[in-house]
């Protein structure tokens, strides 16, 4: 099985999930799909699960957010395992009104 096309489905779908603001590599790079000369972080698909890691805004639920994740990636017949690995810093008032002012 190549595994890169799941990936990079699972990475796009991902992404636009409610709660995530990115997708994240982990500390060493270690969760990403290797398939040369692409390398997908963030989403680390094996033949015995699947395990993506995220970036989410701040206030948050834990739970809320893995949930969405795993509707997502549609991923059936292996485990999810979903990782916040990062919080994004919330807007500030002056950044939100300079970005709607541009």
């Amino acid at each position: 099985m190549n595994p890169e096309p799941d990936a990079a489905r699972i990475a796009a779908a991902v992404r636009i999930a409610p709660g995530v603001t990115g997708l994240h590599g982990g500390r060493f790079g270690e969760i990403a799909t290797l398939d040369p000369p692409r390398r997908i972080a963030g989403v680390r698909v094996r033949d015995e699960d699947v395990t993506i890691a995220v970036t989410t805004g701040y206030p948050l639920v834990a739970a809320d957010v893995a949930a969405a994740v795993r509707t997502a990636a549609g991923v059936a017949g292996r485990p999810v395992h979903v990782v916040i690995a990062d919080l994004a810093e919330p807007a500030t008032e002056a950044h939100q009104v300079k970005e709607r002012v541009s």
